[in-house]
């Protein structure tokens, strides 16, 4: 994992918060902790009670005020879903207008400002939506349309990002964006061990945001092809062979062939080469030569051109 600086995530707790909403993407990033990432978690309050009591009832407490911190470019927001009664209750919203004032504040300050579920009705009182992609719970679409007006909402997405603006669908698809967040600071293998971590293999639909090919073809959870999965991202340089992979999860070759296709919907030498692609992806976008690109991929120069040719639809506009 590469070593970045203290980067403080703050989870905004919000009157009638719903508890997966905040509960689940803390839970990835506590996890991240586990695993060494320099991350530091704040919980703050919208008013000036140190504790909120749950949609569900559970009492949260200890909370820090808000507008005790000034965010940067560095710091991480997270919106969670609360009550529809209050979204929707006009008041709520004049009673909050400190708190909104503060969010503008931050994300004109460059902070990544993350809704989950209803959480994106704060960030649209707070403005910050006019004009950006965004998403929401499918249930409150149509309302948050008329209230809205200037979002550009998506009604088939698990999570959508904008700049420094993202908002996830509901529920547990905040644990996905707080992955996704994880692959960004970090980078897809590390994303790819706290999803094993808390055994949640991403779930995708084909009209949700493509993620990085070491994040995909992991909404399962056989365990030997997880294994032969990080073996083959962790070894790109290296050339394997299926009598090796096979041996390493003491299953046969033709067996682990069957296995891994059955598993994932792809044959171990797709999945692999897809794997070389976005390396090589990578390291151009990093300025490397193809000398370079085709040697930490385990290729020859021109096996590595016949292979990108081979993925083109997967190539971004400046390689294609």
């Amino acid at each position: 994992m590469q070593v970045k600086p203290s980067i403080k995530i703050f989870f905004v707790v919000p009157p009638k918060v719903h508890l997966l909403d905040v509960s689940g993407p803390i839970h990835v990033f506590y996890e991240a902790i586990a695993y060494d990432a320099n991350l530091n978690l704040k919980f703050l309050s919208i008013n000036n009670d140190s504790e909120q009591l749950s949609s569900a009832g559970l009492s949260l407490n200890q909370l820090e005020n808000y507008n005790e911190y000034e965010l940067s470019a560095h710091d991480i927001i997270f919106i969670p879903g609360l009550d529809s009664q209050l979204i929707l209750d006009d008041c709520f919203e004049k009673e909050i207008q400190a708190f909104l004032s503060w969010l503008s504040m931050q994300s004109i300050n460059g902070a990544k400002i993350c809704s989950v579920c209803t959480g994106a009705y704060l960030l649209g009182f707070a403005g910050l939506l006019d004009k950006k992609e965004c998403t929401t719970h499918w249930k409150y679409l149509t309302d948050f349309r008329k209230r809205f007006p200037q979002a550009k909402l998506h009604n088939d997405r698990l999570f959508v990002k904008d700049n420094n603006i993202y908002s996830s669908a509901g529920v547990s698809s905040g644990i996905d964006l707080a992955l996704y967040l994880i692959e960004e600071l970090y980078d897809p293998i590390f994303a790819t061990t706290i999803a094993k971590e808390i055994v949640i293999y991403l779930r995708r639909a084909e009209e949700d945001p493509q993620l990085s090919i070491f994040l995909q073809y992991r909404n399962h959870i056989e365990n030997r092809i997880h294994t032969i999965q990080d073996h083959l991202a962790q070894h790109l340089a290296k050339k394997q062979k299926i009598d090796d992979l096979a041996e390493r999860v003491n299953m046969s070759p033709r067996n682990l062939t069957r296995l891994f296709k059955k598993t994932t919907g792809i044959t171990i030498g797709e999945y692999h080469n897809k794997l070389k692609v976005e390396q090589a992806i990578q390291l151009f976008a990093d300025g490397q030569k193809v000398e370079a690109v085709s040697q930490m991929c385990g290729l020859s120069s021109n096996q590595l051109r016949t292979l990108l040719k081979k993925y083109a639809d997967l190539l971004p506009s400046y390689l294609s």
